[in-house]
């Protein structure tokens, strides 16, 4: 492991070392990670300044600059236009590797249903909103946050009727179906077969529940990662908001020479 704190205590008071930008694959989550989060996903900006950092430290680590996100692929690149980097999107059940080619499951056969069964019972609750995904569905209640409980009883109980196909994944103030067996942490572990992040080290930043196996996974390969934000997690180190996130990778951009 590039670094690691004496314990569990000072790691999530730490903020997290630069590694080798030679030698190092960054995974960056995007909501609450490298924008902040909002009442609805389509009110979140990532901020410009980010983006040319981004885009640099995709040029200075030759392309080893990846997204691990929630959101669909087409999702991840309007907020990051103009770039165009490799993502692990629907949590990882859709990939663009590095050479641009994308990876896609087939849709749960009751993902049509499910959506109509989640707006069904979702009526009638202000606040509460029901977010259509390619491969699942995201019922928010940021705005109704006394609703919780209720989400989470919903979403459960759509997901057993369609045994084998659903996981529930829980997440700050939204509760989610997503492809049984899909997550972030096997999204990054298929990233780091190929060929060009064989040799390098994997360092995940992220903010929510959906990020935790992306850490495990990246520590498991010899890396860390980086919880933004408040929260328990795994992760050895933390910084405190997506603005902070934005300056550490600035230095690393710096370390890089660029």
């Amino acid at each position: 492991m590039l670094a690691s704190p004496e314990s569990r205590q000072s790691a999530v008071s730490a903020p997290p070392p630069l590694p080798d930008p030679a030698r190092t694959a960054l995974f960056l989550d995007v909501d609450g990670t490298l924008a902040e989060l909002r009442d609805q996903p389509s009110q979140v900006i990532v901020p410009a300044s980010t983006v040319a950092v981004l885009g640099r430290l995709h040029t200075a680590l030759h392309g080893a600059v990846v997204i691990l996100s929630g959101r669909s692929g087409s999702g991840i690149d309007e907020l990051l236009r103009p770039l165009a980097l490799p993502y692990g999107a629907n949590h990882g059940a859709e990939r663009r590797d590095l050479t641009g080619r994308i990876h896609r499951i087939d849709p749960p056969p009751g993902l049509p249903a499910a959506l109509e069964a989640l707006r069904q019972g979702a009526a009638g609750w202000d606040g509460v909103l029901v977010e259509p995904k390619p491969l699942g569905v995201a019922v928010h209640y940021r705005m109704a946050p006394d609703r919780g409980e209720a989400v989470h009883k919903l979403v459960q109980a759509v997901a057993a009727r369609h045994a084998g196909q659903f996981d529930v994944q829980p997440g700050k103030m939204v509760f989610e179906l997503k492809p049984r067996g899909v997550d972030k942490g096997g999204a990054l572990r298929e990233f780091m077969r190929g060929t060009v992040l064989a040799d390098r080290i994997p360092v995940m930043a992220g903010d929510d529940l959906t990020d935790e196996s992306a850490f495990a996974a990246a520590q498991e390969a010899g890396g860390f990662g980086i919880k933004v934000g408040t929260g328990d997690s795994i992760a050895p180190w933390r910084l405190s908001g997506p603005a902070d996130l934005a300056r550490w990778l600035g230095a690393l951009c710096a370390k890089s020479g660029l």
